[in-house]
């Protein structure tokens, strides 16, 4: 009796395992979207996506390859449990288009473009909190600050504020301000995460967290802007700021900046593990994340032949009325189309994205509601 009970008990097990594998497996296919892409390159740029969503573990076991597929298993590539329970949702989501269900896979460029495009997405994998207060207190600022008078982002003036730096373990605030009457306008963040990357974080006067900085004050853009930006990295300042009265002298800032710079990159590569992981030492393999989501949200003819399995002239045809663009960062993609204008012509239904990946836009999705 006992031995069919535990028979029972071990099959609903295995049966619930099997289950939440499945879910958690996701297949993605890869298309050539320029002369030199290869899918090392798409394997790279999958990994270092994954990685500023918090992965840790990123080999052949959680990403197998198969021809121009991409097999990935999001239970193995340790994700917080919370980080786990999002990418379910999204992962059914993704499940249920009528994309995934003709082709049985997604376009790995719409994949990153859902993780990275979407805030909420970011937000929800990267578990930054919903409030400025929320951060903080898990802080303690240092009494000094620097004050950003000339910014190369900020339209504003801002100022500076950091705690101390223990291995993976900073913050950085940013306050957009009134120069004249010294109104705060908005909040950025960044911490460094366990992996390795930054965490960011974009909050209003009020300290609640938003999609996208404020285009009047800034053109910080959403998190994926940042991320781009920042390539995975602390930056320093880039023009001369002139001193204030209270605050550190710029050369004192600067310095203070470099020096966590310096040492965050050498803890990077003391962590690395090249057989599970991504290569900081390969500073530019960022690079392929970009050019998996632009490629992806501005398609040339000829990446749209592949997609959807049609002539490179078929493809030219229907696209006849469209305006053709070409990238200012990445000109070798070619001629492009905008993926929001021309999506209502694929064979099949795609799983919408967002408008942009690194701007605010008109459709910002949110499949975590």
């Amino acid at each position: 009796m006992k031995y069919k009970i535990f028979i029972v008990l071990l099959s609903v097990f295995l049966f619930f395992f099997l289950q939440k594998k499945q879910e958690a497996t996701l297949h993605l296919i890869w298309h050539k979207s320029y002369e030199d892409d290869t899918l090392l390159k798409t394997e790279t740029g999958l990994k270092w996506a994954l990685s500023y969503l918090g992965a840790s573990i990123l080999n052949e076991k959680n990403i197998k390859k198969n021809n121009n597929t991409f097999t990935i298993d999001y239970l193995e590539m340790g994700f917080s449990k919370n980080a786990e329970k999002s990418l379910q949702k999204i992962h059914q989501k993704i499940k249920e288009s009528e994309e995934y269900k003709f082709n049985n896979y997604i376009d790995v460029g719409r994949y990153v473009s859902l993780l990275l495009g979407s805030s909420e997405h970011y937000y929800a994998l990267i578990e930054t909190p919903k409030t400025l207060e929320e951060i903080t207190k898990n802080y303690k600022l240092k009494s000094e600050k620097g004050y950003i008078n000339n910014s190369s982002v900020s339209n504003v003036h801002r100022i500076i504020q950091y705690s101390e730096q223990t291995k993976f373990n900073q913050l950085f605030l940013s306050q957009e301000i009134d120069s004249v009457s010294g109104e705060v306008y908005e909040f950025e963040t960044i911490e460094l995460l366990k992996n390795g990357q930054l965490r960011f974080g974009i909050f209003d006067e009020n300290g609640n967290r938003k999609i996208a900085a404020d285009s009047k004050h800034t053109t910080a853009g959403k998190p994926a802007k940042c991320i781009w930006c920042h390539e995975s990295n602390i930056q320093p300042l880039y023009k001369d700021q002139k001193n204030n009265k209270g605050y550190l002298p710029f050369l004192k800032l600067q310095q203070s900046l470099e020096h966590y710079r310096s040492q965050y990159n050498i803890d990077k590569i003391k962590s690395i593990d090249v057989l599970n992981y991504i290569n900081y030492k390969q500073t530019q393999d960022h690079t392929f994340t970009e050019i998996l989501y632009t490629s992806f949200m501005e398609p040339s003819a000829k990446r749209l032949a592949l997609e959807w399995n049609l002539t490179e002239k078929q493809v030219l045809e229907k696209l006849k009325n469209y305006k053709t663009h070409q990238h200012i960062e990445f000109n070798f993609l070619g001629n492009l189309y905008h993926r929001n204008e021309i999506e209502c012509l694929a064979p099949y239904k795609n799983l919408s994205v967002s408008g942009s990946i690194r701007e605010k836009s008109k459709q910002e999705v949110n499949y975590l509601q």
